[in-house]
């Protein structure tokens, strides 16, 4: 038991006491993606972190090709944000369609992705993709499963929308990991500042990450991740929990590093 989240049989962590449906979908829907709109997305990002989107999503792409031996198909960007994995998947052939609660971040940054964008509730737009039996070949779920009530009920779900050769792409936070409890252990933070509920009710690592989705009888193909900012942690002059002033800072620098180990 750690602070307010409570050890899953599968070993990620989850919040103890879980907000309803009615609950999240009222939080969503009057304060999160208000303030979100304002504070999480930029209006006009820096050539490198273009450049580390598109080589991020080049990374995915290039990975599922590999597992599905071919590199056209159906796409399905379920919260896509400003509409980066979209614009990246159209341009290689893929038919797309994302889901977002607002088309504002899609008009700002992808504007010719608007066609293929459904607006509204994310949970309720991705459950009318269930009920509709539509059937996608990649399904690209980016920091999703860790907002949801039950992680394990939305991928078992996802069978019903994914193409007998498809893939889910999925990332999540690497929270609780090995980098976290010994910055808590050597004392460079002194509280688990990633728990965040309700914005975040689950909390994965790559070993829980794993069991959930083999748990859910999905085959793991590949496991890749992003420079680990929480590196950052372990300098005094680059503690960005810390001195919030130097976060900018650390967040350049892992967009140039992560940037350089891909190519």
């Amino acid at each position: 038991m750690i602070g307010k989240v409570q050890k899953h049989e599968l070993g990620f962590y989850e919040t103890k006491d879980k907000p309803t449906v009615e609950e999240l979908q009222d939080y969503y829907a009057n304060k999160y993606y208000q303030e979100a709109s304002s504070s999480s997305y930029e209006f006009n990002y820096s050539k490198d972190e273009l450049e580390y989107f598109r080589a991020r999503n080049e990374r995915y792409y290039s990975v599922a090709k590999k597992i599905r031996k071919t590199g056209e198909g159906s796409f399905l960007d379920v919260g896509c944000g400003e509409g980066f994995g979209l614009s990246y998947f159209k341009e290689q052939s893929y038919i797309v369609k994302g889901l977002d609660f607002s088309s504002s971040r899609v008009l700002s940054q992808n504007p010719d992705c608007l066609s293929e964008l459904v607006t509204g509730d994310l949970f309720e737009l991705l459950k009318i993709e269930i009920e509709s039996k539509n059937i996608y070949d990649i399904i690209y779920l980016q920091n999703v499963l860790e907002h949801v009530i039950d992680p394990i009920d939305l991928l078992n779900d996802l069978h019903n929308i994914l193409s007998l050769d498809g893939v889910i792409i999925l990332t999540v936070p690497n929270d609780f990991s090995i980098i976290h409890k010994e910055a808590i252990r050597r004392k460079h933070i002194d509280e688990e500042f990633w728990i965040s509920a309700p914005d975040h009710l689950s909390y994965f690592e790559k070993n829980s990450l794993v069991k959930i989705c083999k748990t859910t009888g999905f085959n793991v193909c590949d496991l890749l991740g992003d420079f680990p900012i929480d590196w950052y942690l372990y300098h005094q002059g680059s503690n960005y929990i810390e001195d919030k002033s130097v976060g900018k800072n650390a967040h350049n620098a892992r967009i140039e590093l992560d940037r350089m180990l891909a190519y």
